[in-house]
């Protein structure tokens, strides 16, 4: 059943109108531009307790302390109103007075374009809302990336999605994936862009935060989202900001220890490159929304599955919809300019000079190859070998076009492509398809096939079809 899109006067209105929610209103950066919205709509003295903005980068800091590293716009900034504004609601408003009102707090922390038009400009928002009286209160915080190149724009924008997300959480909780896609209700995707959620609280309870990143991608509002070995979504211009990333793409179905071999000896190689800092590195494993669909339609609890033993193992996932290379190697150079690192496989390798996946470009192959090779970038290349009969596969024997062998050669000649040499050959015959039928028709065997523990979690946790019950010898 198709959701019913108020406009944005029409919920500020019924917000005004319930007697029952009554809050604060703290915006920094783009002006009070959510609680004009409410002023607007008439009947707002039974939902603004207060109003504020503390421009003065003094004031603010007298309110809610000095950030550690100096910045305004950020995560740390916007818990710290939340938490300082909410608790002022709960000492000054006499519950014995209200014991119907449901308090809420508001706030975002913004930076609209500059005048230079350099720096797009891009902002925090979040609600600390409860949703009986005196119940524990629930947060919902966003990050967004803001692309309109006026910062009157903008600042409608923010105001536009501030007022749907008090909106939804009071009137959309019940179903978080809607609750989402309703912060873009009157806004246009290609306005604004939010990049990480996180939600928590008692009516967020069984909520995974992962699958709300999922839901990002899915629903076009991002092109890719990163969560911890925590489960909870990181923002990835805080990441990966001025970092030496390396990153290993596969589908971790499970992950196996050929993976573990490629990622451990390509972070060996990466970080002995003179180029690159060790304590700068940051790993990332990247699973593509391609990759999630190979079978059809997402089964999120598949997802779910694979991100699971990866968090484990105390890595970072980066879900992207980057089915080609250069594409994520672009996004990465947006967040800098240190050397980056792709670990891969032949078989992918070969993919990056197949020319059929660049016929969209104007420029074919040749701009792909612009755009990825123009960042400092270095591909290590992991070798394969399916069987015992088979050769050893590596760059300098894989078999390439006549036509591309020049770019080819320019390439490896040059160090942008390099062969781990220091791979173990013992396990090159492992694939994860192989070890995902094993487990799921009960195969035994597929134990040693993969990383230490991850075998205890997948029987512990049940993951990917593990049945105890269908176990049989093989």
């Amino acid at each position: 059943m198709e959701r019913y899109i108020l406009t944005t006067q029409q919920k500020a209105l019924k917000i005004n109108l319930n007697q029952s929610i009554y809050g604060t209103f703290a915006e920094i950066g783009a002006g009070q531009e959510v609680v004009r919205h409410f002023f607007r709509a008439g009947g707002a003295s039974g939902t603004v307790a207060k109003a504020m903005s503390a421009y003065d980068k003094d004031f603010s800091d007298a309110i809610y302390g000095r950030e550690p590293d100096g910045r305004y716009v950020t995560e740390s900034r916007l818990r710290k109103m939340l938490a300082q504004e909410y608790r002022l609601v709960e000492e000054r408003i006499d519950r014995s007075k209200n014991p119907n009102k449901c308090f809420f707090t508001y706030a975002n922390t913004v930076a609209t374009i500059d005048f230079a038009k350099r720096y797009k400009g891009h902002g925090w928002m979040g609600c600390k809302f409860q949703l009986t009286p005196d119940s524990p209160p629930n947060e919902v915080i966003f990050h967004v990336r803001l692309k309109e190149n006026e910062a009157v724009l903008q600042q409608e924008t923010i105001g536009v999605m501030g007022v749907n997300l008090i909106y939804a959480c009071f009137h959309i909780i019940n179903d978080p994936n809607e609750l989402l896609k309703s912060l873009y209700d009157n806004l246009s995707r290609d306005k604004v862009e939010i990049d990480m959620i996180n939600v928590s609280g008692p009516d967020f309870e069984g909520v995974d935060n992962r699958l709300l990143s999922l839901q990002l991608i899915k629903n076009g509002f991002t092109d890719a989202v990163i969560f911890g070995p925590d489960g909870n979504n990181l923002l990835p211009a805080g990441l990966l900001y001025k970092k030496n990333i390396l990153a290993l793409r596969g589908s971790f179905r499970p992950v196996t220890k050929v993976n573990m071999d490629m990622m451990t000896k390509g972070y060996q190689y990466f970080i002995r490159d003179p180029r690159v800092k060790k304590d700068n590195v940051e790993v990332l494993f990247e699973i593509t929304l391609n990759n999630l669909r190979a079978e059809g339609e997402i089964d999120e609890q598949d997802f779910l599955d694979r991100a699971e033993i990866l968090c484990s193992l105390g890595y970072k996932v980066l879900i992207s919809n980057f089915q080609e290379y250069y594409k994520l190697v672009h996004y990465f150079a947006e967040f800098t300019k240190a050397r980056l690192g792709i670990i891969l496989g032949v078989s992918s390798l070969k993919d990056i000079f197949n020319e059929k996946y660049y016929r969209t470009l104007p420029g074919g192959i040749l701009e792909a190859m612009g755009i990825m090779f123009s960042r400092d970038i270095k591909i290590y290349v992991y070798p394969s070998k399916p069987t015992d009969e088979s050769p050893l596969e590596t760059s300098k024997n894989m078999w390439v076009h006549p036509r591309l062998r020049p770019l080819f050669d320019y390439l490896t000649f040059n160090g942008r492509i390099k062969d781990i040499e220091t791979y173990d050959p013992s396990i090159l015959h492992i694939f994860s398809p192989r070890v995902l039928r094993m487990i799921k028709k009960g195969e035994s065997g597929w134990e040693h096939m993969l990383p230490e523990g991850v075998e205890n979690i997948i029987k512990s946790k049940k993951l990917f079809g593990y049945e105890p019950h269908k176990e049989v010898a093989t």
